[in-house]
């Protein structure tokens, strides 16, 4: 009997001593792999230099963007490729109705043409740049505001004082107001500062009258005016806000309605950032290791009247980044900044699926698919019935273009500039 203890030991449940260390070791390594990783990117965090400001929410106010009534969000339904492989990125657009010529600014600096008739692609020029706005001037020269050229003979280093055109993604995420509101006389060759501290400047517009100009604040999701004649010379009032998303280039078409490019919609994912720099900065830092993160979609044009109440809004979950967009006759082109990989125009003919009231369930499915869209976008439109005679389609357009815009005051060239560049 005194023999059956020390079996009765030997099998019992207890570990052994010897066990012990062994597991104490895995422990110590699932604990090890687990923090490793999380203090790593707190270091890699602290280091990194990128210092985002919190932005000035409160001015957003806390009312959801807002909705426009009159849409189409398959904007991309029946679209077909036009110029494959021959445009890329496309950023803005100049008409000239005489010819029927539309000449667009690519990604690999040369500026093209297109004939409206056949569709041909033609090269132009190479400003062995980036150009972004176009626009015809008094002689029917074209105008080209180039990232790193400069506007016309007018010399600069870069699209911000402090970023490259190439990060233009941190300028939008550090939340400070780099950018300004610029006006060129080619006649004087001064230059004046209109308007400063503007979060991400962007597109600008003429309005008819030329009494004021629009220009857009992406970051803010808004459009100001800034009168530059009569009682209100100066100021600056509100024109458009609480977009439902970033605004780009703004473009009015001669019939009474600004077109407002939307290079993405707003989400829950952007908000957050916009709200918390620490986001921002996470996004910047991991960016640097894994490349741009694409976060943009359901991009697309929103149409707006004179008194920048939204008439209608076209766009497409699809969509990515687009920059601009342009109605000539019975056609919107929009084109896009970046993915130059997908070189080609699609045109879209909705005259089968007219806008709707947003409160419809009734959606017409995709016939086709095009993710990232970076081209110009070529689409037939036709309004609702209800609105016939609020549309009066002709080839008319203003003069302007993505930061230069083109002003006839007292007989002089004017050249207004929304530029994020520092004096």
């Amino acid at each position: 009997m005194a023999d059956a203890r020390p079996e009765s030991d030997s099998q019992s449940g207890f570990s052994s001593p010897v066990n012990q260390p062994k597991r104490r070791s895995w422990s110590f390594t699932i604990l090890l792999s687990t923090l490793f990783p999380v203090v790593a990117a707190m270091v890699v965090y602290q280091l990194d230099s990128f210092d985002p400001s919190p932005l000035p929410i409160h001015e957003l106010g806390q009312k959801r963007p807002l909705v426009v009534s009159l849409r189409n969000d398959r904007m991309l339904q029946g679209a077909e490729l036009l110029g494959a492989g021959e445009l890329q990125g496309p950023e803005d657009i100049a008409y000239d109705s005489k010819s029927q010529l539309v000449y667009t600014g690519c990604h690999d600096g040369w500026i093209k043409r297109v004939r409206l008739n056949d569709s041909t692609v033609e090269k132009l020029v190479n400003t062995h740049g980036r150009p972004l706005g176009l626009a015809l001037g008094h002689n029917n020269e074209l105008i080209v505001a180039d990232a790193f050229k400069g506007l016309l003979n007018i010399s600069r280093d870069d699209a911000s004082y402090k970023y490259s055109l190439h990060e233009d993604i941190k300028d939008i995420m550090e939340g400070r107001p780099h950018g300004r509101f610029l006006s060129f006389d080619p006649v004087t060759l001064k230059t004046r500062v209109l308007v400063s501290e503007l979060y991400f400047a962007n597109g600008v517009a003429v309005s008819p009258s030329q009494d004021y100009v629009i220009f857009c604040e992406t970051v803010m999701r808004r459009c100001r005016k800034y009168y530059i004649k009569g009682n209100k010379q100066g100021e600056v009032e509100k024109f458009i806000d609480n977009l439902p998303g970033f605004p780009d280039n703004i473009k009015y078409d001669g019939d009474g309605h600004y077109w407002i490019a939307l290079v993405a919609a707003t989400s829950v994912p952007l908000d957050l950032a916009f709200k918390y720099p620490f986001i921002r900065k996470a996004m910047i830092v991991v960016q640097k290791y894994t490349g741009r993160l694409h976060m943009e979609e359901n991009a697309g044009v929103l149409a707006v009247d004179l008194e920048g109440k939204p008439v209608a809004h076209y766009h497409d979950h699809k969509l990515s980044m687009i920059t601009s967009g342009t109605k000539i006759g019975n056609r919107l082109y929009c084109g896009s900044v970046i993915h130059p990989a997908y070189s080609a125009s699609i045109w879209l003919n909705i005259l089968q699926e007219p806008l709707v009231r947003a409160s419809s369930t009734q959606c017409c499915k995709m016939q086709m698919a095009v993710k990232n869209v970076a081209c110009s976008t070529i689409c037939d439109w036709q309004t609702h019935h209800n609105l016939k005679s609020h549309w009066i389609i002709n080839e008319k357009l203003l003069r302007q273009f993505y930061l230069p815009v083109f002003v006839g005051n007292l007989g002089l060239a004017h050249y207004h500039c929304c530029l994020r560049e520092a004096a």
